[in-house]
């Protein structure tokens, strides 16, 4: 029954917010193209069961290399339309379009990259036992700012206590943390750190 729901509120909402929102979205796409050049970042990421999936979020990074062709560092990456987009978690709404095609759900463990996959435990495999999310009970507890395990054990703990009265305080906490621009980045860091396995981090 809590599926059936979930899933029938996560089309409605995510229709009602893509609506309501359209105008302004097509000016922060028209606002990224005219500064980088690119709108729209796709990837493969694992859903549920792992199973991938192609990801969508407005671009905030330019594709800046150096002298022997490699991409610089996610920092010097970063635009300046990019990294407000970015502040204001405005990069994260073209994923309702996952939501809509039952990629994702609005609350789940965020999609994180395929190359993880062989490196989690058999118990931080669990986080994909649920759809993933757009938001979580990791990005409302400290979102980039956690280290991995941390983020982990949050997601593994939404797993095991997933209800519709917990996802609605997750949202409602999502908006409180988006207005307040926390948890955005790791620590002197543009982005989160790569999980090199649980062994690496000791």
């Amino acid at each position: 029954m809590y599926e059936a729901i979930k899933r029938i509120f996560d089309i409605a909402v995510a229709l009602l917010v893509g609506v309501i929102t359209l105008p302004f979205l097509l000016v922060v796409a028209v606002l990224l193209w005219c500064a980088q050049g690119a709108v729209f970042f796709r990837q493969l990421r694992p859903g549920l069961h792992g199973r991938p999936f192609v990801l969508y979020k407005f671009c905030t990074m330019n594709n800046g290399r150096d002298a022997h062709g490699n991409l610089l560092a996610d920092e010097r990456r970063l635009t300046r339309i990019g990294m407000l987009v970015r502040s204001l978690s405005l990069d994260e709404l073209p994923q309702l379009w996952n939501v809509l095609r039952g990629d994702m759900s609005l609350v789940g463990p965020r999609p994180l990259l395929m190359e993880y996959l062989d490196r989690y435990t058999p118990e931080q495999f669990r986080r994909h036992d649920v759809m993933p999310g757009i938001t979580g009970w990791a990005q409302v507890n400290g979102r980039n700012s956690l280290n991995w395990d941390e983020k982990f054990a949050m997601d593994i703990w939404y797993v095991d206590h997933r209800s519709f009265l917990l996802d609605l305080r997750i949202l409602c906490l999502t908006v409180l943390r988006v207005v307040a621009r926390s948890g955005v980045s790791s620590p002197g860091q543009a982005t989160m750190e790569r999980f090199m396995g649980s062994d690496h981090d000791v």
